[in-house]
């Protein structure tokens, strides 16, 4: 609601027809969920920066700025209190009195804390010193984050000793063991609330191999999953996408992540926008894999060579890097993205559409294409999982179906 009420706002002051279709784009986006609830996600976060683009284009700068605020807002980089209190949405006067009196609280509230602590630290510690004093204020501070609410003590609640030590602990591992979790901190703290979790971390003497099992499970479920939309011959792009949405480890450990924001040319959606080890964007884009309708391969003299839907992919992937090229000032500025050294994947078909053609000859006429691409890569899905299931390590099914 605070930000359909700021949106009306800046509705009202947009002197370009473009940017209030896009703000109308927006309104009926956050109005098609169920129930009267209004809807979120990416597609909202992707209709707000083309409004935003499309308010550049017009030179309606303050509206460029009120919907950067928009975006940043939807995507949790400013508080609602402080984006409520910026734009006045809920106030009569200058600032919020409501919100200015709970802080106020707050801080009262706070501060009786402190003192009532501080006099019984220094009742069971009298020989401490100030240092002393404020170190534990700090440790308190950080296990408060852990705080529980016993069933069996209603009134009553918990902060657990030594609870944020052990977060802290397991989070470095997150961090620096190599296992790509998205939110290492967020899931520290899962962990350390989680009583089957502690129980296998006290088990092994670092808890590293613990969570790299874990985490190996994690690639392995979503592996077997893929698998089954890839044999699917009824599957469409939307379901492969679905499928490998937030597994960016599946194409290799060069990518450290993938890119909120899809339409980053206009006219132009990615499937799926990744960021390269060096900072560079890497497109992928999916075609069928079961369910492709035409040969990925056909007979030329001696040799067998891509057909047509491979090269119309091909095509299709040069005009995204074309204009990735020709906006590459505006990307990086707006979004931080580079693509002047784009590149891209092209995922298509699977050897068993054309069960009549060798997989390896198959593989190879591919292969002897991407040693003349210099910014595309064409693989089958097969390819893929094949390459995944090697990286785990594990033994290699990819060869089923």
């Amino acid at each position: 609601m605070t930000l359909e009420w700021q949106l009306r706002d800046v509705s009202k002051e947009c002197a370009d027809d473009a940017v209030r279709q896009g703000l109308d784009a927006v309104f009926t986006h956050m109005h098609s969920g169920r129930s009267n609830k209004r809807r979120g996600g990416k597609e909202l976060t992707r209709l707000l920066a083309e409004a935003r683009s499309l308010a550049a284009c017009a030179e309606e700068w303050e509206i460029v700025r009120q919907l950067h605020d928009s975006v940043a807002y939807a995507e949790g980089r400013i508080l609602r209190h402080d984006f409520e209190e910026r734009y006045r949405l809920f106030q009569d006067g200058a600032r919020d009195e409501i919100n200015r009196d709970y802080l106020g609280r707050t801080m009262w509230a706070t501060h009786q804390w402190m003192v009532s602590t501080g006099r019984n630290y220094l009742a069971a510690h009298p020989e401490a010193t100030a240092a002393e004093v404020l170190e534990h204020f700090r440790a308190e501070g950080e296990d408060a984050q852990f705080m529980d609410a016993p069933a069996d003590r209603p009134g009553r609640y918990v902060i657990p000793r030594g609870r944020a030590e052990t977060a802290l602990w397991l989070e470095r591992i997150l961090r620096d063991g190599r296992i790509d979790i998205e939110a290492p901190d967020e899931a520290a703290r899962n962990m350390v609330t989680s009583p089957e979790a502690l129980a296998l971390l006290a088990a092994d003497e670092q808890g590293h191999l613990v969570l790299q099992a874990a985490e190996l499970r994690r690639r392995a479920a979503g592996l077997d999953e893929l698998r089954q939309v890839i044999e699917d011959p009824g599957a469409l792009e939307r379901d492969l996408q679905q499928a490998l949405e937030g597994q960016h480890w599946i194409f290799g450990g060069r990518f450290v992540g993938e890119v909120a924001q899809r339409r980053l040319v206009p006219g132009d959606e990615v499937d799926i926008p990744l960021i390269r080890g060096d900072g560079a964007l890497h497109v992928v884009e999916l075609k069928r894999a079961m369910g492709l309708k035409r040969p990925l391969v056909k007979r030329y003299r001696d040799a067998w060579v891509p057909a047509a839907p491979v090269h119309e992919a091909v095509g299709q992937v040069l005009n995204y890097l074309v204009g990735l090229d020709e906006h590459r000032n505006r990307i990086r500025e707006q979004l931080g993205i580079e693509t002047r050294r784009a590149s891209a994947l092209v995922l298509i078909g699977h050897p068993a559409v054309q069960p009549e053609v060798p997989e390896e000859e198959l593989n190879e006429a591919l292969r002897t294409l991407n040693a003349h691409l210099s910014r595309v890569e064409v693989l089958t899905y097969k390819e893929l999982l094949d390459s995944a299931c090697r990286s785990l390590a594990g033994p290699d099914t990819g060869g089923r179906g």
